[in-house]
């Protein structure tokens, strides 16, 4: 299911974002797609097309995220909320590996979030990731 976004919303969300994605930080200068408006509570799951509800996600995060609102933290086995980039800081619940490639999770929210979304093993981000790093881009400063 989609929905047409206006395109003063899109603008509004876009500069909120600060242009990058809400989940793995990767910045729209970088990414080779255009960075998506995603619905943070998916409309699957009844969350509606309002700017509380939107915000940027890489094509990657935003199909694997799908039409999921929650996932299973790997540790502790319960059911939690994904991370929500509009109401949560990104460095409560994540952190940079050493080598600047995987996103961790530190919180039952990011652990969860990283294992639903693949923020710490999906091969294509992981290679990409590492140009970044060696290129000096990456990991980004918060």
């Amino acid at each position: 299911m989609s929905a047409y976004i206006l395109a003063a919303l899109e603008r509004k969300v876009r500069e909120a974002a600060g242009h990058r994605c809400g989940y793995c930080l990767s910045p729209q200068s970088l990414v080779m797609a255009r960075l998506e408006i995603e619905h943070i509570v998916p409309l699957a799951q009844g969350g509606k097309t309002e700017e509380v509800n939107l915000w940027l996600a890489c094509p990657l995060c935003n199909r694997y995220k799908g039409s999921k609102a929650t996932a299973t933290d790997p540790h502790t086995g319960d059911e939690v909320a994904l991370f929500n980039p509009r109401a949560q800081q990104w460095r409560e619940h994540f952190r940079w590996s050493e080598d600047g490639l995987r996103i961790l999770g530190t919180t039952a929210v990011g652990r969860a979030t990283v294992a639903a979304l693949h923020l710490d093993d999906d091969p294509d981000a992981l290679l990409v990731r590492s140009y970044w790093v060696i290129a000096g881009w990456h990991p980004p400063e918060e």
